[in-house]
């Protein structure tokens, strides 16, 4: 956020760069999501695929306890990037319906012809 030099700038947030980011956590949620369904279809289809040697025993051994954590993780993680996408774009809608009402607070408003109260009738 800072690079030493103390320009004035305390948050400088841009509704492009936010627009920008939005779908890259959503596409990557769904990469995610692809790759832990062709991980258990794929393992469950196979059933013990890493072998009965000595190195696929030790594998079977530490994986297959903790093959529904590991899947359940996964899950989790697509979950925390969809959310992290859709916070994004909630953020994105907010930041631009903000800047939209404090520019409105700083425009100039022109009353109505024929107040009395406006400078013309002074």
């Amino acid at each position: 956020m800072s690079d030493g030099s103390d320009d004035g700038m305390v948050l400088d947030i841009k509704t492009a760069d936010i627009k920008a980011s939005a779908p890259v956590f959503h596409e990557q949620a769904n990469n995610l999501s692809k790759a832990l369904t062709t991980l258990v279809t794929t393992l469950d289809n196979l059933g013990k695929p890493w072998g009965d040697d000595k190195q696929g025993k030790e594998f079977g051994d530490v994986y297959s306890p903790q093959q529904k954590k590991i899947e359940s993780s996964a899950g989790i993680l697509v979950l925390g990037l969809t959310s992290i996408h859709e916070a994004l774009v909630d953020l994105s809608d907010g930041h631009v319906d903000n800047d939209d009402l404090i520019a409105g607070m700083f425009t100039k408003v022109k009353p109505p012809k024929g107040n009395a109260d406006s400078e013309g009738s002074r």
